[in-house]
C-alpha cells in the first residue's frame, strides 16, 4: 500500500491481543505450590513492568504512567501509559516482517497503553497446573504492534500462544477520504520470525472484511523434563513417562481448542 498522506493525525488503533499458557506437571499439594511461588517469583510485578519497558523502547514510546501491584495469594497487573515519540517517516514500517528479538524498531504512537495481568492457576485432581498471562498492546498510529510480538513470545515460557490483532476507526486522506486499514496484513503467522514458527503447530481465524485477525500456537515437541517440578524425569519409570507426556498434550490440545476432550 503506498503511504497515505493524512489530514492530521493517524487515528486508526491496533490492538494485540493474546493469552500465553504455561503448563507443567505437579502430582503433589507441595509440587502445585512450589510451582505457583516460583511464577509468583518469575513473573512479579517488577519483571513485568521490564518486559513492558522494553516492549515500549522496541516500538519507540515515551512512557507516562506506570501502575503495577503483586496480588495475594497470587498473581500481578502492571499498567503503562505511552505515548507517541517524534520520528521521521522512514523510520516508519509498515511492511508485514518479523519484529525485532529485540532490535530496535520505532512506531508513532499517541494516547497508547501496554497492559499485562498474571494467572496462575492449579487444582488438586488435575495433576497440571497452569500459568497464564494476559498482555494487551494498544497504539494509535501507522505502525502494527506486532512488531513487539516475537519479543513478547520469547519473554515468557509459551507453551500455548492464543492472539487477536483487530484494527479500529479510521483516518482521513488530504481530500477526506475515508481510510481503514493502513497497511497490509494476511495474517498474525507473517510477524513470527522463522524459528519461532519452526516451534509451533498453528491456525488462523481471521475475518478480513472486518479488519480482525486470530491466531493460535501450540507447541509441537517438549522435553518432559522442563514439564516437571520437584522431580526428574530419570526418577519415573517408562510407564510415568508416557503416562504424564499423554496427560500434559491432553491438557495443551484442551486450551488450544478451547474446549474439554475426553481422554
Amino acid at each position: 500500500m503506498t503511504r497515505l498522506k493524512l489530514h492530521g493525525f493517524n487515528n486508526l488503533t491496533k490492538t494485540l491481543s493474546f493469552n500465553i499458557y504455561d503448563v507443567c506437571y505437579t502430582n503433589t499439594t507441595e509440587q502445585r505450590n512450589k510451582y505457583i511461588e516460583y511464577i509468583d517469583e518469575v513473573y512479579n510485578a517488577n519483571r513485568l513492568t521490564q518486559i513492558l519497558t522494553d516492549v515500549s523502547n522496541i516500538i519507540g514510546a515515551n512512557i507516562l504512567n506506570v501502575a503495577h501491584q503483586d496480588y495475594d495469594p497470587q498473581g500481578a497487573s502492571v499498567t503503562m501509559l505511552i505515548s507517541e515519540e517524534s520520528v521521521t517517516s522512514e523510520a516508519i514500517s509498515n511492511t508485514e516482517a518479523p519484529g525485532p528479538l529485540p532490535d530496535a524498531v520505532v512506531a508513532h504512537l499517541d494516547k497508547s497503553h501496554l497492559t499485562v495481568h498474571t494467572y496462575p492457576e492449579s487444582h488438586p485432581e488435575n495433576e497440571i497446573s497452569t500459568f497464564r498471562v494476559d498482555i494487551d498492546v494498544s497504539t494509535c498510529g501507522r505502525v502494527s504492534p506486532l512488531k513487539a510480538l516475537n519479543y513478547l513470545i520469547h519473554s515468557f515460557e509459551s507453551d500455548i500462544v492464543i492472539m487477536d490483532y483487530r484494527v479500529r476507526g479510521f483516518t482521513r486522506n488530504l481530500q477526506g477520504k475515508k481510510y481503514f486499514m493502513d497497511h497490509k496484513i494476511s495474517s498474525i503467522q507473517n510477524y513470527l520470525s522463522n524459528d519461532t514458527k519452526g516451534l509451533y503447530q498453528m491456525m488462523d481465524v481471521n475475518v478480513y472484511q472486518e479488519n480482525i485477525f486470530h491466531t493460535k500456537m501450540m507447541l509441537k515437541n517438549f522435553s518432559l523434563d522442563d514439564y516437571l517440578f520437584e522431580v526428574k524425569v530419570t526418577d519415573l519409570s517408562e510407564k510415568s513417562w508416557d503416562r504424564i507426556n499423554a496427560r500434559l498434550k491432553h491438557e495443551m490440545a484442551e486450551i488450544f481448542y478451547g474446549q474439554n476432550i475426553a481422554e
